[in-house]
């Protein structure tokens, strides 16, 4: 498999447990509760991780900083695109009742509460790459504060 295709395969599979996730909680009625997609960013995390170790174990000679940023920035991004596309094909096709519901008395008053949701569920899923992906870099860059003693 070519390393371009690793981060966009990466990004699908987490975003299909982003759904998985999402479709559990609606059969016990917790996806109307906001404070359950704090495990979003445990499942988002999880792929971006395995994304930049798996580069690593693959790409041993050519591993860099940028490579694995990018390919991390890749996966979370693909995962929270694919997860906002079926968030609004459930919410404007499926349940159509379940923005109201989220919204709650401020649902008459915004006409375009809809796209105002979809707005906030990419943000948050981009943000939480752009941070878990840094975050992540730290453990797998080299340092060159520990330098070999030379006898």
């Amino acid at each position: 498999m070519k390393i371009t295709a690793l981060p966009v395969r990466f990004g699908l599979a987490t975003g299909g447990c982003l759904i998985a996730y999402f479709l559990i909680l609606s059969l016990f009625e917790f996806h109307t509760n906001v404070f359950f997609s704090i495990f979003n960013a445990v499942i988002t995390g999880f792929g971006i991780y395995e994304t930049i170790k798996y580069l690593k174990h693959v790409d041993k000679a050519k591993f860099s900083y940028g490579k694995a940023f990018t390919a991390g920035i890749v996966t979370g991004f693909v995962a929270t695109l694919v997860f906002t596309l079926f968030f609004a094909v459930y919410a404007m096709e499926i349940n159509t009742t379940f923005i109201e519901s989220l919204s709650g008395p401020w649902f008459d008053e915004f006409k375009s509460f809809q796209a105002i949701v979809f707005f906030t569920v990419a943000i948050m899923g981009f943000s939480t790459s752009v941070v878990l992906t840094l975050s992540f870099m730290q453990l797998f860059k080299t340092s060159n504060n520990l330098k070999q003693k030379t006898t």
